[in-house]
């Protein structure tokens, strides 16, 4: 990586951190530079203006929450060939990633901005929208090879049901924050799990 690579990323860093702690509008673009310790010119050779900013975080942040959810569900894939507890392991390993978690997840930006939409244009906002598609379809790929060799014990939508693993997440995060309990979010994603393999899984009687 080279050294204007290295700024930049320092820069995203910085900003993304600022971001996720108190919001986008009261992070300002001299704050950044401080702490990055670079001219005003420098930032403005990387990014035209903070929404550029934003659209460069949101790519990465999506890029590297696919790369983890591949890797993650990928080796899950690899220690079962069946797909319902090779997502049921995805999940546990999921789970236990989230609590060995210090200080407790730092924060999601796709939620962030949906929090603060006003403040970001138009190509942000669809940006983001898109984002949250790609991941309902992720779920739902799986999920309907799921159905397919388990049919549902209850009636379920499973375009509802893939959303449901970004919502049991997102709102994981949330009352972790709120409750300053770190393992919340932990706990949360065992619960979906439980509730996944009780829908598919057959009764015994």
């Amino acid at each position: 990586m080279g050294k204007g690579q290295q700024t930049r990323e320092r820069i995203m860093d910085i900003a993304e951190s600022s971001i996720l702690m108190k919001g986008f509008g009261a992070t300002s673009i001299d704050e950044i530079i401080a702490e990055a310790e670079i001219t005003k010119s420098g930032f403005f050779y990387h990014f035209r203006d903070k929404n550029e900013l934003a659209r460069a975080l949101l790519d990465r942040y999506v890029d590297r929450e696919d790369e983890l959810l591949d890797d993650l569900f990928n080796r899950a894939a690899e220690l079962h060939d069946d797909p319902l507890h090779a997502f049921l392991i995805g999940l546990k390993m999921l789970s236990e990633m989230m609590g060995d978690l210090p200080n407790g997840h730092p924060g999601c930006l796709v939620a962030t901005i949906c929090y603060n939409e006003r403040l970001y244009d138009h190509d942000i906002r669809e940006k983001n929208r898109v984002s949250v598609l790609s991941w309902r379809n992720r779920f739902k790929d799986t999920l309907t090879e799921i159905a397919e060799i388990y049919p549902p014990n209850e009636p379920v939508d499973l375009d509802d049901l893939a959303d449901m693993v970004s919502t049991i997440v997102e709102g994981g995060i949330v009352m972790s924050k709120a409750l300053q309990e770190p393992e919340v979010l932990a706990k949360q994603v065992l619960l979906l799990r439980s509730y996944v393999k009780m829908l598919f899984l057959p009764r015994s009687h």
